[in-house]
C-alpha cells in the first residue's frame, strides 16, 4: 500500500480511481465494507483503489472540548488499511485553515484534481468540509455535474445492531470486548513501550508484569482484570492484564500490567501489542500483597481456561499480527 501524508506528493491522477473517504476510527465492519466495495471496484475495472482519512481526528481540531477518545492510533489505522487491501491511502492533516475548505473546493482540489475519482464510495451518514455542507444529495450532485458516480453503502448491523465508532467507543468503556469483536471483526487492543513500573508484580507479588502508560488522551477500557493475547517479536503469548489504579498500593495514576504466560524475556522499552479478550472482575483492593497475589493466581487459571477454550479463535488473530 502507497501512503501519502500530503496532497502535493501526488504528482498526476491515479488510473481509474475508486475511491472512499471517512475518519474510520477503529476500522470496523462498517468500514471494511467501503474498503471491499472500492478494492472490488478497482480490480474488475483495472483501477486503484484509494482511501482518504485525516490526522488527527477532525473533532480534535473543531471541537477539542469533546474530548473524544479514538479507538485506534493513526499507525493502528494504516495497518488496518492496509490489511484490507487498499492500494493507496492519503492521510491528509486536519487543521483549522483545512477545515474552513468548503465541501466545493474539496470535491474540486482534491477528489477531482489530485485524485482523479472515477467513483466515490461514502457510509450512508458521511458529510464534510466546513459545516459539513458535503452530504449525500450534495455529492450525488457534484458527481452529477462533474462526471463521477456516488455510491452510498448503508448501515451494517450485527444482531439488531448497527456498527459505528461511538458504539463500539461505549463498548470499549463497559468492558464488553466480547461485544466489541463482533463489531470490529478483531479483539480490542492496546499497544505502546513496555516502562519500568513499581517493580512489585515479580520482586513482592511472584508475578512479574509489562507495564504500559495509559494517558489522559486514550480510550481506557473499564478498570479491572482481562483475559488477554499479548503479541511480542511476531510470537503471541496469553496473559492477564489490570488495568486501573492498583488500589491495594494507593497508586495515584491509571496503567495497564500485564503478567505474560510463560515468558522470560526483558522487555523494558520494547513495543508491545496487547488484544482484550474477556473482562474477569473489577479492580479491588486487597488487605495486603499475599491476599493480591492468591487472587492473581485464581485469576490466572481462569484466563488460561478462556484461553484454551478460545484457542481456535486467538490462533487466527495471532495469524493477522494485527
Amino acid at each position: 500500500m502507497q501512503i501519502y501524508t500530503d496532497t502535493q506528493d501526488i504528482k498526476s491522477p491515479f488510473t481509474r480511481p475508486f475511491v472512499t473517504i471517512g475518519n474510520f476510527d477503529g476500522v470496523h465492519l462498517g468500514h471494511q465494507l467501503l474498503f471491499n466495495d472500492v478494492v472490488n471496484k478497482a480490480r474488475i475495472y483495472k483501477g486503484t483503489s484509494i482511501a482518504i482519512t485525516f490526522a488527527p481526528h477532525p473533532l480534535k481540531v473543531i471541537r477539542p472540548e469533546s474530548g473524544i477518545k479514538l479507538i485506534s492510533t493513526c499507525s493502528q489505522k494504516r495497518e488496518l488499511i492496509a490489511h484490507a487491501n487498499i492500494d493507496v491511502l492519503l492521510i491528509i492533516p486536519f487543521t483549522r485553515p483545512f477545515a474552513k475548505i468548503s465541501a466545493a473546493d474539496f470535491v474540486d482540489q482534491v477528489l477531482i484534481k489530485t485524485i482523479g475519482v472515477r467513483e466515490l464510495v461514502v457510509g450512508y451518514d458521511y458529510a464534510f468540509g466546513k459545516g459539513r455542507q458535503g452530504d449525500i444529495s450534495f455529492l450525488k450532485e457534484q458527481g452529477r455535474r462533474k462526471n463521477f458516480t456516488v455510491a452510498v453503502i448503508g448501515a451494517h448491523y450485527v444482531e439488531g445492531v448497527a456498527v459505528s465508532s461511538t458504539r463500539i467507543r461505549e463498548l470499549v468503556s463497559q468492558g464488553r470486548m466480547r461485544d466489541v469483536k463482533k463489531l470490529s471483526g478483531r479483539f480490542y487492543q492496546i499497544r505502546g513501550e513496555v516502562k519500568i513500573g513499581q517493580q512489585r508484580g515479580g520482586k513482592l507479588l511472584g508475578f512479574p508484569t509489562a507495564n504500559l502508560h495509559i494517558s489522559a488522551e486514550d480510550l481506557c477500557p473499564k478498570h479491572g482484570v482481562y483475559v488477554t493475547q499479548v503479541i511480542y517479536d511476531g510470537k503471541c503469548y496469553g496473559g492477564v492484564l489490570n488495568i486501573g489504579y492498583n488500589p491495594t498500593f494507593a497508586g495515584q495514576q491509571v496503567s495497564a500490567e500485564t503478567h505474560i504466560f510463560d515468558f522470560n524475556q526483558d522487555i523494558y522499552g520494547k513495543d508491545i501489542k496487547i488484544n482484550l479478550l474477556q473482562y474477569l472482575r473489577g479492580e479491588q483492593k486487597f488487605s495486603g500483597p499475599a491476599d493480591l497475589a492468591k487472587q492473581i493466581g485464581r485469576d490466572i487459571e481462569q484466563a488460561r481456561q478462556v484461553l484454551s477454550q478460545a484457542q481456535k479463535e486467538i490462533l487466527i488473530t495471532c495469524k493477522d499480527k494485527l
